[in-house]
């Protein structure tokens, strides 16, 4: 059977771009950057300024408006506003903060620089986006995404995804109302009409289908998917045809799904099939830029670069110490929000389609995120570093008295009168303290993680907030009486992680002056030699131990009586 020229030169390009953007992103990887950059990198490779090896753009184009639909899909899967809710004011307060501010300053720098009033708008709101997918890959790699800063980092980023939501309303209304046709009020109306007809039938899905048919289809996992991705492609085809847009009929097609109890199993199904598709997009938008306009683009991009970097950290920080939190809690949180979004070129992206704003605008934002993206991978993987270095300068930043964070951890607790401290409260943290207070032990328990410093007071014991990388707060416990310091915290590291636990909580009670005995855990037994040459006194194996217990067990129950 003969093969069509035209399908045999698409599947050839799209077989091409695959392998570059795999070689690409590989070099990008071993230079610890997001994939995003990568694959505008070889958009640009492949455009008609470089190789020219783009050549099935409507072909492209397609797949980048499903990555969309499919992106904003998974955004409304997980779309919580009551996580906003029990975060407490810090999320609101922190979120609406930073994009009021960065939406205000960067229109008013895009003005200065000369930019018309429409595009200076587009071009601030654009700079209000930061990227969820890196910040949450680079808190989970560094193991922080259960840490105070992190969980604020992610409630202030539900409130920006809630913005974004809003802005692609107001844009579909605007781009609706501006038809050239005599009736375009009528069509307004229409849509109106349309929408609120979708999300009453979105909300009758909610309350008397997604669950009893979810469970049905959740027996076949494969089957879920199918169902995920089909219900998301036809609320937005839906969307599209009601005029509102498919962005917006597949954000309500993740809304739908976001209070089933499969949300989770749905959302990390499909992570790869956005990834992949993300592709597409990133690629499309590298070959549409024209590097020969992007020299003049140059000096506003490194004005509104820095202004990202310096800016938005900078008033996350300020509005976290008016509230009451430590200048390290709101610096860790402020780093997240130094770059700007997948969303941010997306939202350009719209604007173009709607006549608002030039390819030489979308130019700009692209150089910007290139910037901005790759710059805060280094600041948020080095935070504790540069915290140390610009600490210092930040205490304007902080109250005399930082009662936000004793409020957020259910209150300080006595740190007199323990007779062992525990870093690090999960299950092996936690049996530890459980067997030490059964034998009559008062043990104070430290972690950064709300959620198991209330766990550890359930079962009846004290607790603090506190960071074992952190050398201030070690200096501030009062450790005359503690027999010994114990460290449950997993000494394990994701390739973006440059803090160690361990050696940062010797070092900590060495410039403490503690005399008294270290235990630190470990589930390498190579790095047994060299903590204890750093000043351990005893090193746990919990895998090691457990495993000589068990074969103890095994042995002396299967041996032969005879």
């Amino acid at each position: 059977m003969p093969v069509n020229a035209d399908f045999a030169s698409v599947f050839y390009e799209i077989a091409l771009l695959v392998l570059m953007a795999a070689g690409v992103g590989f070099v990008g990887l071993m230079l610890r950057q997001p994939l995003v950059v990568a694959f505008i990198a070889v958009g640009v490779l492949a455009g008609p300024d470089a190789f020219g090896l783009v050549s099935s753009v409507d072909f492209i184009e397609t797949l980048s408006q499903i990555s969309i639909a499919v992106l904003l899909f998974l955004v409304g899967l997980k779309l919580d506003i009551g996580l906003v809710r029990n975060l407490g004011r810090v999320a609101v307060a922190t979120g609406l903060g930073q994009v009021t501010f960065t939406a205000l300053f960067g229109y008013l720098i895009c003005l200065s620089m000369g930019l018309d009033h429409v595009t200076s708008l587009y071009i601030a709101v654009a700079l209000t986006f930061s990227s969820t997918i890196i910040i949450v890959k680079l808190l989970s790699d560094k193991q922080e995404i259960g840490a105070l800063h992190g969980k604020i980092a992610l409630g202030f980023l539900i409130v920006q995804d809630i913005f974004v939501v809003l802005a692609m309303v107001t844009l579909s209304a605007i781009g609706v109302g501006s038809g050239e046709q005599s009736g375009g009020l009528w069509q307004v109306l229409q849509v109106f009409l349309g929408g609120l007809a979708m999300v009453g039938v979105v909300v009758l899905f909610i309350r008397h289908l997604a669950d009893p048919l979810l469970r049905q289809i959740a027996r076949s996992p494969e089957l879920m998917v199918i169902f995920a991705v089909g219900w998301a492609a036809s609320l937005a085809a839906l969307g599209d045809a009601l005029g509102f847009g498919k962005e917006l009929g597949g954000l309500l097609a993740g809304v739908s799904l976001a209070s089933t109890e499969f949300r989770d199993s749905i959302g990390s199904r499909l992570a790869a099939l956005r990834d992949f598709l993300l592709l597409f997009f990133f690629i499309n938008l590298g070959a549409s830029l024209q590097l020969s306009t992007l020299g003049d683009q140059i000096g506003p991009a490194i004005v509104l670069s820095l202004f990202v970097l310096i800016g938005n950290p900078l008033i996350v920080l300020a509005i976290m110490g008016y509230m009451g939190y430590r200048r390290r809690t709101g610096f860790l949180a402020g780093l997240t929000v130094a770059q700007i979004s997948e969303f941010s070129l997306i939202f350009m992206a719209m604007g173009i389609t709607l006549g608002h704003v030039t390819h030489q605008a979308m130019g700009l934002v692209t150089l910007v995120g290139l910037v901005t993206i790759a710059l805060s991978v280094y600041m948020i993987t080095w935070s504790h570093k540069l915290f140390a270095w610009c600490e210092p300068y930040l205490g304007l930043f902080e109250r005399r008295h930082a009662h936000r964070e004793a409020e957020d951890t259910e209150g300080p607790a006595e740190t007199r009168g323990h007779d062992y401290v525990i870093f690090g409260l999960g299950r092996y943290g936690c049996r530890i303290g459980a067997k030490l207070q059964e034998r009559g032990h008062r043990i104070l328990g430290v972690d950064f993680d709300p959620d198991a410093l209330a766990a550890w007071r359930r079962m009846g014991m004290d607790a603090v907030y506190g960071d074992a990388t952190d050398p201030e707060f070690v200096a501030h416990l009062d450790l005359v009486n503690v027999r010994a310091v114990v460290s449950a915290v997993p000494r394990e590291r994701g390739a973006l992680t440059e803090a160690d636990p361990q050696l940062a909580l010797l070092h900590g009670l060495r410039d403490a002056n503690y005399r008294g005995r270290v235990f630190l855990s470990v589930q390498k037994l190579a790095d047994v030699d060299d903590l204890l040459r750093q000043g351990a006194s005893v090193v746990l194996k919990p895998f090691d131990d457990a495993a000589d217990y068990a074969v103890r067990r095994l042995t002396s129950e299967t041996e032969d009586p005879a």
